[in-house]
């Protein structure tokens, strides 16, 4: 064969000749289970300001009937490995917290009665949290926000996510 069959359109007109087609969905990045779709995106790390956005996407979740998608962006941190006199090569070094926060919700009461999952990503904060919204087709993305000199100075992961979504940001303080 010289490539892919394709079926005859209803009016038996080659493919050419048709209308265009309607494009295609966008192919997921990671085939999500069904139950998930539509459901309420929380990024959390553990830290006391997660833990309230985390706290307040349960409420929000509890209230739409929709599942809970937790994502925890790991830390990859560049570690320099010298090999004699070659230059510098960059290994990442998977953050282990992942598993620490997920044995974690897992004992959580406040979690026990709902649908949830936790993902782990490595990347850029903002843009794994909407990665997984899109993926998800998340009706929220919720986040913490940052009291300290460094958000204040570099910008927020809340406002640059709030800048940059395609999808409702709820940023709690």
């Amino acid at each position: 064969m010289a490539g892919p069959e394709y079926p005859e359109p209803a009016d038996r007109r080659p493919l050419a000749e048709s209308a265009a087609l309607p494009e295609q969905a966008p192919t997921l990045r990671h085939a999500c289970d069904p139950a998930f779709r539509h459901g309420i995106v929380v990024g959390f790390d553990g830290s006391t300001s997660s833990e309230r956005a985390l706290s307040y996407a349960i409420g929000m979740a509890r209230r739409t009937g929709t599942a809970l998608i937790i994502v925890h962006v790991a830390n990859r941190l560049p570690a320099t490995v010298w090999a004699g006199c070659e230059p510098p090569v960059f290994v990442d070094v998977p953050d282990h917290r992942t598993e620490v926060l997920g044995l974690e919700l897992a004992c959580a009461d406040h979690l026990a009665e709902m649908s949830w999952v936790l993902v782990e990503r490595g990347g850029d904060i903002c843009h794994e949290l909407e990665e997984v919204g899109r993926e998800y087709e998340a009706d929220a993305i919720v986040v913490g926000g940052t009291h300290g000199l460094v958000g204040r100075i570099f910008g927020s992961v809340a406002g640059r996510l709030a800048r940059r979504a395609q999808r409702p940001v709820v940023v709690i303080p």
